[in-house]
């Protein structure tokens, strides 16, 4: 369990958040002193706070680093970072007015104040900001301050595959963590980058898992999610990520885009010349046939370079031959893109023809991996026994 100790009180003990990991990393709490700032002024976005848990809801666990989770208890200290949050299928949040109590509106350690919710949500879990943290010169600490410095990449970007989706829960984890196993396995150095969305240890525990070399994300980059954040900003962590991959040698970049094509930073993001000139092809991920078809569409429209259509979808044969019906694009199950040959045909953009549904023996375990590692639903896909090819007379 990853915690920090304050210099107010060497009894009192805090669990870290996965947000928050990097005050850990760079020593705060333990050689570096750690103290608190009630100044009654309005949070910001990413400034690191200490809560005492008042009321346990929707988030039960707290999302650590390298996907572990810790159980809450009433009256836990935490360290989490203010934050807005944007989930269709759990909370939207906004960052709060002032430093009353709050709410634990992401596993992965983000305090916030719920706008709204799906039906399905629980209350959320409770929290009383204590102080915000500052270093040993008073400061108060954000994440932008604690953000990994990213280093100019002197060779060229490698070939990049980005992967989107319809929503939340489409399927984009699964699909980007097969594209790591299979790039991996077949021998080339694998980048991932989750670009977008609110911070959360799941998905990036899981691309590690699948392979990656090396894997960051937006909180690395000094913010707590995307949601509201000016598009400038959201470039820059985009540039931010391909730079730092392939200054680490990455042979491929597999990046993730959070949340739906309609989502309004995704949307944008994906109209700017800046993604466009960092990506190669785009695997895109739905949770049904109308949805693939017109997802498909739409980043045609955009003139996006999709080659390959994967997901929930490919659950359901009957829903991949509808699909079919309305896109020219092959179709894969997770499975088989963890396969290193056709992994590499996406990377490549020379994949042609009609759908596939791999036999799942090239990704292993990756399925079975995508637990709650952060108190978050993390997106998956069920994975098929077919092996053969699908077309749409296949499943008619």
């Amino acid at each position: 369990m990853q915690c920090v100790r304050f210099n107010a009180s060497a009894d009192e003990v805090a669990k870290v958040s996965y947000t928050a990991r990097r005050l850990v990393e760079l020593g705060y709490g333990s050689t570096r002193p750690l103290g608190l700032s009630r100044e009654d002024k309005p949070p910001r976005a990413g400034e690191l706070v200490l809560c005492r848990v008042t009321g346990i809801g929707q988030h039960k666990f707290l999302g650590q680093v390298h996907g572990k989770r810790n159980r809450l208890f009433v009256g836990d200290r935490i360290v989490v970072a203010y934050g807005a949050r944007y989930a269709p299928d759990q909370f939207e949040a906004v960052v709060p007015d002032d430093l009353g109590p709050c709410d634990l509106v992401a596993g992965g350690g983000i305090a916030g104040r719920v706008v709204s919710s799906h039906a399905r949500m629980k209350s959320p879990t409770r929290v009383e900001p204590l102080g915000r943290l500052t270093d040993e010169h008073g400061e108060v600490i954000d994440l932008a301050r604690l953000a990994r410095p990213v280093v100019p990449a002197l060779a060229p970007r490698p070939r990049t595959i980005a992967v989107l989706g319809t929503s939340m829960n489409a399927g984009k984890t699964t699909v980007a963590a097969a594209l790591i196993r299979g790039l991996s396995l077949g021998g080339r150095r694998v980048g991932a980058a989750k670009v977008t969305g609110t911070g959360a240890p799941g998905d990036p525990t899981l691309m590690s898992d699948a392979g990656a070399a090396r894997v960051i994300d937006f909180t690395d980059l000094g913010f707590p999610s995307t949601y509201q954040l000016p598009m400038p900003q959201v470039i820059r962590v985009l540039r931010s990520a391909v730079t730092d991959l392939t200054s680490h040698q990455a042979e491929a970049i597999v990046l993730e885009v959070a949340d739906g094509i309609l989502q309004r930073e995704t949307a944008a993001l994906m109209r700017t010349p800046e993604f466009r000139a960092s990506v190669d092809g785009i695997v895109f991920a739905a949770g049904d046939s109308v949805s693939a078809v017109a997802g498909v569409r739409l980043l045609r429209e955009e003139g996006l370079p999709v080659v390959a259509l994967s997901g929930v979808l490919t659950s359901s044969p009957l829903a991949v031959a509808e699909a079919m019906t309305g896109v020219d694009i092959p179709v894969f199950e997770a499975a088989a893109m963890a396969e290193p040959s056709v992994a590499h045909q996406l990377l490549s953009g020379a994949v042609t023809g009609g759908a596939l549904l791999g036999d799942g023996s090239g990704l292993s375990e990756v399925g079975s991996q995508l637990t709650d590692h952060s108190g978050l639903a993390q997106e998956h896909s069920r994975l098929s026994d077919y092996s053969g090819p699908l077309t749409a007379e296949t499943v008619a």
